[in-house]
């Protein structure tokens, strides 16, 4: 679960940086300075990145054909998890996590915005 966890966060730093363009931060103590490209995001993948080396690449692909996905993947998950860790909070031992993923689910494809308000009602 942490090297799938440290794996989206890479992604996020990849996407954030290659798509925007931006220099590395100093004190990362990786290429300081340098912009973001393809060979260094592989780099910073083999690093970050329990996986061979292929998966490696189609994942780089991956994201850089698809501009802000792994920023949003993270920011819906955050919303999610903090709905049902609000849910658990208010309905201590009447929380059933499988009812709160099903009417969570039922309630289709929303913005964040409104996701956060319907999950509150759960």
């Amino acid at each position: 679960m942490l090297d799938s966890q440290g794996f989206r966060a890479a992604r996020v730093v990849l996407d954030i940086g290659m798509h925007l363009e931006l220099p590395i931060p100093a004190g990362t103590g990786f290429h300081e300075g340098e912009v973001w490209n393809p060979d260094l995001g592989l780099e910073f993948l083999r690093v970050h990145a329990s996986m061979d080396d292929q998966m490696r690449q189609d994942e780089l692909i991956r994201y850089l054909g698809w501009p802000g996905q792994a920023p949003s993947y993270k920011v819906g998950e955050r919303v999610w998890l903090q709905a049902r860790a609000d849910a658990e909070a208010r309905l201590g031992a009447d929380f059933d996590l499988r009812r709160f993923h099903s009417a969570a689910l039922n309630l289709g494809g929303l913005g964040l915005d409104l996701l956060s308000t319907e999950l509150a009602r759960l």
